[in-house]
């Protein structure tokens, strides 16, 4: 699926909170990753379906909970990211940055490296995609992934809003 920069990926779910995948990705939201070289770049957004969740709280229910062992599969065996299972890790992605409104996890693999960004405040959640390439090999793995990725990014959002969101302010029950 090739999304369209700004497009609402929401049509047909009217009890679902909006996603829109942002591109160009604000600077704002660039500055929260220190990568800079990076080859690929997304940023989903989420809007009306903040719970006052923390950052953290937010990435764990989207790494932990919502993406699972799918999620593991596609990190450690086909992408072949360093994950240690720790409390003070996400999902087996190293903290690396947080502040108030945002958390930063970092992972690597023998041929690319990984930032994943969760900013949230009172109006919107978004998720950050930073990925570089270490050796040239990994820019005929990610490709094909990166598709997938961008096809289940908005349900990923959108599931973990219905499990963090408390049960008085759900829409789709």
């Amino acid at each position: 699926m090739n999304v369209e920069p700004g497009r609402d990926l929401s049509v047909g779910m009217a009890s679902f909170p909006a996603v829109r995948q942002q591109q160009p990705v604000p600077e704002r939201i660039r500055t929260l990753s220190t990568m800079t070289d990076s080859d690929y770049v997304d940023l989903f957004t989420m809007s009306g379906g903040q719970t006052n969740s923390s950052p953290d709280q937010w990435a764990r229910v989207l790494f932990e909970d919502v993406a699972g062992r799918a999620g593991q599969f596609i990190w450690r065996a086909l992408l072949g990211l360093r994950l240690t299972a720790s409390p003070d890790r996400v999902a087996g992605w190293r903290i690396a940055g947080r502040g108030d409104d945002w958390i930063r996890l970092e992972a690597c693999s023998w041929h690319l490296t990984g930032h994943l960004v969760v900013q949230a405040d009172d109006e919107r959640v978004s998720l950050a995609t930073f990925i570089r390439y270490d050796r040239p090999v990994a820019s005929r793995i990610w490709p094909p992934l990166a598709r997938w990725h961008r096809k289940l990014a908005p349900d990923l959002l959108r599931d973990a809003h219905r499990r963090i969101s408390p049960r008085s302010t759900r829409t789709d029950e």
